[in-house]
């Protein structure tokens, strides 16, 4: 290989007709290319690029999706198909609060049970639903891994601690209120705190193992085409 195609950065893979992504902000397009930066293969920043989208519009929306896919070399469907494995991804609008109770077998005996009836109630939706005022998304949560606090608790994946009927409830008010904002921001913000430096690499060398893998690969590929054909051929005499 040339010494030239050694030093020519390898560019994320674009398969054909994915569009320009035109749907995520410059702010988040700009965050979401130096997190591509920091993998191998682009393909590999596909969840955080979720999170990333998901923060911009508080949850997946196709727009989002194919914007991502075009990203990094997928398409629209692969990104859904990863998107629904995940329960921290929503592919369908949620509140601007998502607010989780657990009823594994620890919060199940603490009063999660009565805690989950108390909220559907309250809240006038039954888990999995949003009032009409969009604040609140209720959902009922497999082990929240806060056992020592039963029945646990999560809004927008923070913990609140174990909640009564009574606790709940001011617990609603205020993130209605916007007076939780200062530790629970909206939904799809994982962290505030933005990474300043990536993988401490020679860009060059970085793009010259890439090639190199590129190359090796091709290789592969055409050992295995001609080790088909003489099969086949030997095949065909016999």
């Amino acid at each position: 290989m040339s010494e030239q195609a050694r030093r020519t950065p390898v560019g994320p893979p674009r398969r054909l007709g994915t569009p320009t992504p035109a749907h995520l902000s410059s702010d988040v397009l700009e965050r979401a290319h130096q997190l591509i930066s920091l993998y191998p293969e682009p393909r590999s920043a596909l969840i955080p690029l979720c999170h990333l989208a998901q923060e911009q519009d508080g949850w997946l929306t196709p727009e989002a999706m194919a914007d991502i896919a075009g990203l990094v070399g997928v398409t629209p469907t692969e990104v859904l198909g990863t998107a629904t494995f995940y329960d921290m991804l929503h592919t369908e609008p949620v509140g601007t609060h998502v607010v989780s109770i657990c009823t594994n077998i620890a919060c199940i005996l603490n009063g999660a049970a009565e805690l989950l009836e108390h909220a559907e109630s309250s809240l006038g939706v039954n888990a999995g639903g949003t009032p009409i005022d969009g604040t609140i998304t209720l959902e009922e949560a497999e082990c929240l891994a806060d056992c020592d606090r039963p029945p646990c608790v999560q809004v927008n994946h923070r913990f609140v601690g174990a909640q009564t009927p009574e606790s709940f409830d001011q617990l609603v008010a205020e993130l209605r209120a916007g007076s939780r904002a200062a530790d629970i921001p909206n939904h799809g913000t994982l962290i505030r705190v933005r990474r300043t430096t990536g993988l401490v690499a020679d860009p060059e060398q970085v793009a010259s193992e890439r090639a190199d893998m590129a190359e090796a690969q091709a290789q592969r590929a055409a050992a295995a085409e001609a080790a088909k054909t003489a099969s086949d051929s030997a095949g065909a005499k016999s």
